[in-house]
This record gives structure tokens, sequence and C-alpha cells, in this order.
């Protein structure tokens, strides 16, 4: 399942950038995050907690930022499971200037297995929506302060 949008931040590119590179920015802005441990430069152990019917359920996983060029793109590149199933991820981010503002493009692949991907993928890719948006709130308001 293919994933894209964007999101403006009213902050500077570097900001944007070291928020999304921030261990304890991240745990914050990921829902469902109970831990998020950095266990190598850029790589990072997490467990979730997801109360979201059809997905609901603890996921333990790793994710690791990848060609990275900073302040302007990397890849994540994650993977994860739990009783109800898995999911890969790789997804692209680039970050531009626009004014006083930053704007995040990303462009991802989820794949999914296991009893989540019985709900169908119009379901997954609204959850999958549902938590972007919250991630980006929780990351908008991580930069406000």
């Amino acid at each position: 399942m293919k994933l894209e949008g964007k999101y403006k931040f009213a902050a500077p590119q570097q900001k944007v950038w070291e928020a999304f590179t921030t261990p304890a920015i991240l745990k914050q802005a990921i829902p469902g995050c109970e831990s998020l441990t950095e266990y190598e430069p850029q790589k990072y152990d997490a467990l979730l907690k997801i109360g979201i019917p059809g997905v609901k359920g603890t996921y333990s996983g790793k994710f690791e930022i990848v060609d990275a060029q900073p302040p302007n793109q990397c890849r994540m590149i994650g993977e994860g499971s739990g009783t109800p199933g898995f999911l890969k991820t790789e997804t692209a981010i680039q970050l531009t200037t626009e004014g006083a503002h930053t704007v995040v493009n990303y462009q991802g692949d989820i794949q999914v297995g296991g009893l989540i991907a019985g709900i169908g993928q119009r379901m997954i890719g609204g959850i999958a929506k549902m938590m972007l948006n919250q991630f980006f709130k929780q990351m908008s308001q991580a930069l406000e302060s």
C-alpha cells in the first residue's frame, strides 16, 4: 500500500530536521509510543501500544534513518510485529523551505501481514493516515514549545 502527502510546519527547516531525528521528540510524536531507544546512530528500537480497532495491540519493532542528507532528505525503513500481525515500511522524506515554513513531503510503501492484513487496505489506509495526522500534530506542538 502506498502512502504520500505533505505537512507544513511553522518552523525553520533545520529545526524540523532536528525534531525528526531527536529520539525524545519522536517518542512524544509517534502515536502509542511506549519506548524508543537509539541503539546505534539513527537506528531505533520501538514499542508501540495501539488502541485502534482492527490494529489494536502491542507492537515491537525497529526503524532506521538512511541516506540522510541533513536538513533536506532521508529515508526511514522500519518493521514491527505484534499479536495482530506485522508491518514493513519504507518512506522517503523531503524537507523544503517555503518562506518561514518548512514543508515535509513523504512517499512510502507499507506492507502488512497476519490478522491486520485481513481488515482490508481501505481501512488500513485510513488508520495509517489518521496516525500520520496525529504524528504531525504532535510534532508541530513539540516544535512550538
